[in-house]
């Protein structure tokens, strides 16, 4: 079987401030099975950098191994890309971030990715706060080897042909609040209104910037049993409010009533307006957060929306203070700056 898409574009598609069409952030036609909430989620990324007038060549994707890590391919064409081994995903995105701090990093993982064999590599570039986009896919299965239960599945979930699943799962937005991350979100990867927004979000943040999207797995999870399933997803999500992402150009921001959003403001100067259901939530409160987490699955229902964001946020290159120069642009006088400044280091450590 053969995959072409047609080269034809309507020759007065919209432009952003770069000039570029939405085509210019497309990538290779997907080869997932048709109606599956990863395209969902690739599309709302193409759309997000088609309207930040993103340039394709300052963004490196990265990703692992599953049918979440396959799809990088499908958007940013004209972007770096890095596919590595299964789990290692983060540990690449530091030495790539790193390397080049001028980058825009955008991870995509799976739950297998991430909550399994992952784990461990998720956990540190979480509490080094590096300074990217962290989105997973998450299905509660493994997709790729005929749908097996992942560590996100619920317990009693059960896929097309498994019993259910008698383990606890592991609430990945959860896990992202206590190891310390600085931005985190969830989502629904049929909802695009809601996806968008929070991915402009979280390109803007400085720091690590974690994004659970339930993405429903047609072939394995497309069942009343599982809890991961369109069905189930759709009857118990419980938003926590419409996000509304207003860039720094635009200073108007009176579109929404006083007392029906709340302003947070990132560290570009961009804007995050948070119209809250809950008024319990307090974005700037990890402990509000994980209450209200465990609170709504006690009421069988998933909170989606912005859930936390830290305004002082200090990504790994403030932590340790590397280089503001790409390595690749360092020169000799940078990388041996003289004996007076070797002995003033020696100094201070003293």
């Amino acid at each position: 079987m053969t995959y072409q898409r047609p080269n034809f574009r309507h020759p007065n598609l919209p432009v952003n401030e770069l000039g570029y069409t939405r085509k210019d952030y497309e990538g290779a036609l997907s080869t997932l099975c048709a109606g599956c909430g990863h395209d969902s989620i690739s599309a709302a990324i193409v759309q997000a950098c088609f309207e930040m007038s993103i340039e394709p060549h300052k963004v490196a994707k990265l990703s692992g191994i599953g049918c979440s890590s396959k799809t990088p391919t499908y958007f940013l064409g004209n972007s770096h890309g890095f596919n590595s081994v299964h789990g290692r995903m983060p540990s690449v995105a530091t030495g790539a971030n790193l390397a080049n701090r001028e980058m825009i990093y955008v991870g995509v993982s799976g739950d297998g990715d991430t909550a399994s064999i992952g784990m461990g590599q998720f956990t540190h570039a979480v509490r080094r706060n590096l300074n990217m986009m962290y989105v997973v896919e998450n299905n509660g299965c493994y997709g790729l080897t005929k749908g097996q239960d992942s560590a996100t599945a619920d317990v009693g979930s059960a896929s097309k042909k498994g019993e259910p699943n008698p383990f606890e799962p592991i609430d990945l937005a959860s896990v992202a609040l206590q190891l310390g991350a600085t931005f985190v979100a969830r989502s629904f990867s049929g909802d695009r209104a809601q996806l968008v927004p929070l991915i402009k979000a979280a390109i803007s943040h400085r720091g690590f910037a974690f994004i659970d999207v339930i993405s429903p797995c047609v072939t394995f999870n497309n069942n009343p049993a599982s809890t991961k399933g369109y069905e189930h997803v759709r009857d118990h999500l419980a938003a926590t409010g419409t996000v509304d992402f207003v860039p720094v150009k635009q200073e108007i921001t009176t579109s929404y009533p006083e007392g029906e959003s709340q302003e947070v403001t990132l560290h570009d100067g961009s804007v995050v307006h948070l119209q809250k259901a809950d008024p319990e939530l307090d974005i700037n409160s990890r402990r509000s957060a994980l209450r209200l987490i465990k609170d709504y699955k006690a009421k069988d229902q998933i909170l989606t929306g912005l859930l936390f964001m830290d305004e002082d946020s200090r990504d790994l290159h403030e932590i340790i203070g590397t280089s503001n120069k790409p390595l690749r642009s360092l020169n000799e006088s940078d990388l041996c700056p003289g004996q007076k400044v070797l002995d003033n280091l020696n100094e201070s450590l003293r």
